[in-house]
């Protein structure tokens, strides 16, 4: 399935997006579309209402120290959702989500190595499975359109990009590492509306860490990132970065877990929360 850019016709972006034909508008149409297999990619601008989560699935014996080390970063890592052991399924995020086939894409780690990018993982499936969901900052790029701030990604049909930084994480356990961001190129006005925007959804990464000169957080290049698709900035724009829910991937290459299965970088679970419930104030 093509993600199309909406069509410069005068409606309100936001609303251009959840009326496109070619996505879905609602959290359990977009995981059955997921769960068929005819929808594998991102999934930024799908059911734009509904909160979109991060995935890091361990064995019980690693669910401890991972706990720890979200409530020690809740900047990159705000837990939102865990499971019980072996239960592939998350109630409280959604009545029908199975965490094995609804998302699109899914990284699998072994020994901290990434062995196998799979669409459904039934086949790795174990009774001692914990899955951990995470906020994710695709669940504030709804309000930031509805407040009229462009997003040149979601215009493209593009992924968000990001980007591995020279930011420490605090450690928990065998789980430490940098600090991922995402970006979006905003311009100087844009990017202090943002911050009043995003500020008010802790739970899905929150205010930005940085605004301008990536160099000072690590990043050598912005038109090369660690994952998603490279931005193509204005020359009025300035890249605004967000902590990133991809963060655990890097923590998970550290650690060295004897597996781990998480979401493919931009490919995100869609629950049936909503954006607003998440607001604070």
């Amino acid at each position: 399935m093509t993600l199309e850019p909406a069509a410069d016709t005068g409606i309100p972006m936001a609303r251009a997006l959840s009326e496109s034909p070619a996505l879905p508008v609602d959290s359990v149409d977009a995981r059955r579309l997921i769960r068929s297999g005819a929808h594998t990619g991102h999934t930024a601008a799908m059911a734009p209402a509904f909160v979109q989560g991060n995935l890091c699935i361990l064995p019980s014996e690693y669910a401890t120290d991972f706990a720890a080390f979200c409530q020690r970063n809740p900047k990159p890592c705000p837990l939102i959702g865990t499971s019980a052991a072996g239960d592939p399924r998350l109630p409280a995020l959604g009545e029908d989500l199975d965490i094995r086939t609804d998302v699109p894409g899914y990284h699998v780690y072994r020994d901290g190595r990434l062995v196998d990018e799979p669409t459904d993982i039934t086949a790795y499936w174990r009774d001692d499975l914990v899955s951990f969901v995470l906020g994710c900052s695709f669940s504030f790029e709804q309000p930031l359109m509805e407040d009229g701030i462009r997003l040149r990604h979601i215009e493209r049909g593009d992924n968000v990009a990001m980007y591995k930084t020279n930011i420490d994480t605090v450690a928990a356990g065998p789980f430490s590492g940098k600090m991922v961001v995402s970006m979006r190129a905003l311009s100087p006005a844009e990017a202090i509306r943002a911050i009043q925007v995003t500020s008010r959804y802790p739970n899905v990464h929150g205010a930005p860490i940085h605004i301008g000169l990536p160099e000072q957080i690590g990043i050598a290049d912005v038109e090369k990132p660690f994952a998603g698709d490279a931005p193509k900035m204005a020359e009025d724009e300035i890249p605004v970065f967000w902590a990133c829910g991809v963060t655990p991937q890097v923590a998970v290459e550290q650690a060295r877990p004897s597996l781990c299965i998480t979401h493919k970088p931009g490919s995100m679970i869609i629950t049936d929360l909503k954006n607003r419930e998440l607001a604070d104030g």
